[in-house]
């Protein structure tokens, strides 16, 4: 069933991974199966046996050529570093080509206690695991660039945090697990030669055009490419209101895809000092922070580099100071890439930017919920639009903002409908609401009912269409909801 396993990872000198075989658990089985991912990755499922499917999914069973291991790397937690954290509960079983010719990682997390588990269990609750697949699949879905999830196996097995909950492991497929931590890892140890080899490694696999480029431009121009695909990607994130909730640089992918689905969430009601996770008491992570965090943890890359970038410190120094700098500027005309799209708008104009912010400002003081806005949009291009009215609070902001936005609309040179349907098109209806996605868990993990986890999983496949009969799963929280809070599952 499974494709031929490259094994590139594995291929590396032995202090890049320590070799370890999953745990087996007691009763796998399969809850979730992204079949569409595994026929794009390769997969013969042509005699699909679920049982089977469920062994291999769950860790009892290596597929044939795979070589399990479990990755080093350190990372800034909250900005404080810690030297060795890798894989404490996370398996990869090696590489495969999917069907576009491109190398994907498949792992195991939840696979057992690894020499990287810290005294921690190596388990992953089953309300975590069905968090990152919902979520990291929406993501997809939504264009932002992710891991995903193909699989999804209960272990008939209690794992223990604040409650005992089922025990659950989810198989994750990413472009590539190196992160900036994994750098920092080695460049900690003063290992040079182990950062020539990553940083190497991730231009064969993600920035192949700079292979060609000159020793003393390569290393800098890694750091830029590795720049340019997060300030994209923040910028997404933004544009949809998500926030990943825990942006240490062991989280940080060097792929420029989001990883590491822990205490994320999606904001509804606009506040740009919005967080959700329970452990980020100083707001490290939250919403209006997360472009600034990525600038930061770029910089920790950069640092590694050093020694590649010049032998000349000062100059290698320079040169690594410039391109952070430059991330500002990047991610500014990332997002206003987004958000000019999520106004309906195509051309480029210099007030573009005060229109948004005026919009932004609109839906502070309103107490607007930030995804129903946006959409509600496309039915006022050319008058007040009753539904998108009455997500507001206060008026004076919208009403006064709405004129202005038509007039630039006008200038556009396409119809209303035209722009009513761009605005369709970049303005999901469907995201995966904090309290909706908690129903399905709290149902899948309390009375192992995961009715609402596939009807939810099914919104989520369509979500800038109109579904009729299922108008509540695009409704924010009631107001009567508790303070909604996220926890790291780990």
């Amino acid at each position: 069933m499974f494709p031929e396993f490259t094994l590139r990872y594995a291929r590396l000198p032995d202090r890049f991974f320590l070799r370890f075989d999953p745990v087996p658990v007691k009763a796998p089985r399969l809850v979730a199966f992204n079949r569409a991912l595994a026929e794009q990755l390769g997969f013969d499922l042509t005699a699909f046996d679920e049982q089977q499917a469920a062994e291999w999914f769950a860790g009892n069973t290596v597929p044939e050529g795979a070589v399990p291991l479990a990755q080093a790397y350190a990372g800034h937690q909250f900005g404080h570093f810690n030297p060795r954290l890798g894989d404490g509960r996370a398996v990869l079983l090696g590489e495969v080509t999917d069907r576009e010719g491109h190398l994907r990682d498949i792992q195991l997390k939840g696979a057992g206690c690894t020499p990287f588990s810290r005294g921690a269990d190596g388990r992953a609750p089953l309300g975590p695991v069905l968090r990152e697949y919902l979520i990291s699949e929406a993501m997809h879905l939504l264009g932002v660039p992710t891991t995903r999830a193909l699989a999804a196996v209960t272990t008939g097995e209690r794992v223990f945090r604040r409650v005992p909950e089922p025990g659950a492991v989810l198989t994750r497929v990413a472009a590539s697990h190196l992160r900036v931590g994994t750098f920092q890892y080695f460049a900690a140890r003063e290992d040079l030669e182990a950062v020539r080899t990553l940083a190497d490694l991730a231009i064969e696999r993600h920035y192949p055009e700079l292979a060609s480029r000159e020793e003393s431009e390569r290393y800098l121009a890694l750091v830029e490419a590795v720049q340019a695909r997060q300030a994209a990607l923040v910028a997404k994130w933004m544009g949809l209101g998500f926030i990943h909730g825990v942006m240490n640089t062991d989280n940080c992918s060097i792929a420029g895809e989001t990883i590491d689905y822990g205490p994320c969430a999606f904001m509804e009601a606009y506040d740009p000092d919005t967080l959700f996770s329970s452990i980020d008491e100083g707001g490290r992570y939250a919403y209006r922070n997360q472009p600034w965090i990525a600038q930061w943890n770029l910089a920790r890359f950069a640092e590694t580099l050093l020694p590649l970038i010049d032998d000349d410190q000062e100059r290698a120094v320079d040169g690594a100071t410039t391109v952070i700098k430059a991330f500002e500027e990047q991610y500014e005309a990332e997002w206003l890439v987004v958000m000019r799209e999520k106004l309906g708008l195509v051309k480029q104009e210099e007030g573009d930017r005060a229109l948004v912010e005026a919009f932004l400002e609109a839906l502070q003081s309103g107490r607007a919920d930030f995804t129903l806005a946006f959409r509600r949009l496309s039915e006022a291009v050319e008058e007040d639009a009753p539904t998108l009215l009455e997500l507001f609070e206060t008026r004076e902001g919208i009403e006064a903002w709405l004129p202005r936005w038509r007039e630039r609309l006008a200038r556009e040179e396409v119809g209303p409908e035209a722009i009513a349907e761009r605005l369709r098109t970049v303005n999901p209806l469907y995201i995966p609401r904090n309290h909706k996605v908690e129903e399905a868990l709290t149902a899948a993990a309390e009375d192992n009912d995961f009715t609402p986890f596939e009807a939810l999983r099914e919104v989520l496949a369509d979500p800038f269409t109109e579904q009729p009969g299922r108008e509540a799963y695009a409704l924010p929280a009631p107001p009567t909801a508790a303070v909604f809070r996220t926890f790291c599952g780990t």
